[in-house]
């Protein structure tokens, strides 16, 4: 059985139809103000790459993508996991310059993943990517982008709760900024996701920098693929959840790997034998553009802002029998 948490008493503010008819609002209102906010353009995206151009993205090493066999040519296909590293082949290919970037919605498989409230097999992300300069590689410009960020689901979050008097928007634009090494700091006797628990009540919204290399205590607070975030400039966009009493990620992000990055972390991971990819190649040659992107769940916020117990409860995908009927116990539909 997937990892359930059934909230006390809980019972939807809306019903099947108008959680549908809401889904399709809440993703056209942040569409355009995630597009305002930061400068992006809509395109279309693949729904699986070719695995020998290393555009897939290897998440933390250890999950299985889907491949299947094209008739056609022979060849292995993979769906992603992401578009981490596709987003920004597609801008130099269409040609953004400083300033602009892309989004797009990112639909992935990930058969390994541990299933829970908040955890599907099927992904749906706002896959986005914008070139920068070398000047914008710093902390204030990834915290400056988490901040509109943060502000475009606050804004979304008041336009629904207009439309559905029966949400409220209690989530809070104000961030507080940290890195992991300064939570290790605050609460060493703590797990990571403790962590994030623990500052995320206390604060509400938070962004959680840092994430990937190895801590103080010789333990990293979570893993990240050592090839599209520069690990001394990345983050998780952590909201509170009342309903589930947890820190709920609504977001990764990141000031991208330039070769100096990339040749470190490479190293760093032991994966050296990436560097004779295309993607790897082209981006040690610097033939990429200086980037910064991430996702943003679909799902995750259509659950945060419609107070919804489980993503089940906004996206269809597959669940064990036992979760389904637990949830039909508790009034959770799950679709």
């Amino acid at each position: 059985m997937s990892k359930l948490t059934i909230p006390e008493n809980y019972t939807s503010a809306l019903d099947l139809y108008e959680t549908q008819v809401a889904i399709g609002k809440l993703r056209t209102i942040f569409e355009e103000k995630l597009a305002t906010a930061i400068s992006l353009k809509r395109v279309s995206a693949p729904l699986f790459v070719n695995p020998s151009t290393g555009l897939n993205d290897d998440l933390n090493g250890v999950e299985r993508p889907v491949s299947f066999e094209l008739k056609e040519t022979g060849e292995t296909a993979q769906v992603v996991h992401s578009l981490a590293k596709w987003k920004r082949m597609a801008l130099k290919e269409y040609d953004f310059y400083d300033g602009n970037g892309l989004y797009t919605d990112m639909n992935a498989i990930r058969r390994d993943e541990e299933l829970s409230n908040i955890h599907s097999v099927y992904v749906d992300q706002w896959d986005w990517e914008k070139v920068i300069t070398k000047e914008d590689r710093n902390m204030d410009f990834l915290k400056d982008t988490a901040n509109r960020i943060v502000g475009a689901i606050y804004d979304t979050a008041d336009e629904i709760c207009r439309i559905y008097p029966a949400l409220t928007n209690d989530l809070t634009r104000e961030v507080k900024f940290l890195t992991t090494q300064e939570l290790e700091d605050m609460y060493p006797d703590n797990s990571p996701k403790e962590r994030e628990d623990l500052i995320t009540k206390k604060y509400k919204t938070v962004f959680l920098m840092q994430i990937g290399d190895k801590l103080a205590s010789g333990e990293k607070h979570d893993g990240r693929a050592p090839d599209y975030d520069d690990w001394s400039l990345n983050g998780d966009i952590l909201f509170w959840n009342d309903l589930l009493g947890r820190a709920f990620e609504v977001s990764s992000m990141g000031i991208r790997v330039d070769e100096k990055a990339l040749d470190e972390q490479l190293t760093k991971a032991g994966c050296d034998n990436r560097r004779e990819l295309t993607f790897h190649k082209m981006l040690l040659n610097g033939e990429l553009p200086l980037t910064i992107g991430g996702g943003i769940g679909q799902s995750r916020v259509c659950m945060l802002i419609l107070k919804k117990a489980h993503i089940g409860e906004v996206q269809t995908s597959l669940w064990d029998k036992e979760t389904k009927e637990k949830c039909k116990e508790a009034g959770i539909r799950l679709l």
